[in-house]
């Protein structure tokens, strides 16, 4: 898989195509989908009746014209909310709004993508980690996917099984002291780094840290990467994926260049 080769350089679509449509809504998706990806990347929550739905919020309030948790609604009901109502690439436009984009399920989303696309989940509470690890066996993903979450609890069940891990944020923190003082790590659970360039407005050392995992085949996708210059300064650095909120942008970089 693409997402997994410490030689290749794959564009993912963050949250679909961001940039330009409702962050995990499937329009979104299918138009990264369009663009000619290589993988998209997406976030799930657990609604009301158990089911997984997209949605990088524990709330709807960002991106919907509903309020309140996820976890309050039902999937039905979530399906009914208006996930386009916010979007906006100027603050004054709202070209979405009322288009009849609703939050939608994982089943959903994996029904209408390509059976071959490559994706990476993060999983933004632990509570949904049995549902997705049903949904994985049940559309036999295990082959395409990525799975990653900040709380190391998440992606712990999924450990030592057949579905390939992002390392979580702990784990991620804590190379960036060997990587900067030039110290060996020892081989870990998972399977890939999914870091940002900067954290609280300090840069992470990408470079060390790729330097750092070359030894153990590991790749490093980096988000959120919206300039084509900033996306050939980490190819340079050795970085794999670049997952973009304009995904279509960094293509025609990474075609052109």
């Amino acid at each position: 898989m693409i997402l997994l080769d410490p030689d290749a350089r794959p564009v993912i679509g963050h949250r679909g195509n961001r940039a330009h449509a409702p962050e995990n809504t499937l329009p979104s998706l299918l138009e990264a989908v369009a663009l000619g990806v290589d993988a998209v990347e997406f976030d799930l929550h657990l609604s009301k009746d158990g089911v997984l739905v997209l949605m990088h919020d524990a709330t709807l309030d960002r991106t919907t014209d509903a309020k309140g948790p996820v976890a309050s609604r039902t999937a039905a009901e979530l399906r009914d909310v208006d996930a386009g109502a916010r979007f906006s690439r100027n603050g004054r436009d709202f070209p979405w709004r009322g288009k009849r984009v609703g939050v939608p399920t994982f089943d959903e989303v994996i029904d209408a993508l390509p059976a071959t696309l490559p994706l990476i989940i993060e999983l933004k509470t632990a509570a949904a980690t049995s549902m997705l690890q049903a949904a994985i066996a049940r559309h036999k993903l295990a082959g395409r996917i990525i799975v990653a979450g900040f709380d190391p609890e998440s992606t712990r069940p999924l450990r030592g099984g057949n579905v390939a891990l992002g390392a979580s944020q702990p784990e991620a923190a804590g190379l960036v002291v060997p990587a900067l003082l030039r110290r060996p790590v020892a081989a870990s659970w998972y399977h890939a780094l999914c870091i940002p360039p900067a954290h609280i407005g300090i840069p992470v050392p990408v470079g060390a840290i790729v330097r750092t995992m070359r030894p153990h085949r590991i790749p490093t996708h980096i988000w959120t990467v919206n300039s084509a210059s900033h996306a050939h300064r980490l190819w340079r650095k050795g970085v794999n994926g670049i997952i973009s909120d304009d995904p279509g942008l960094i293509l025609a970089s990474r075609s052109g260049g």
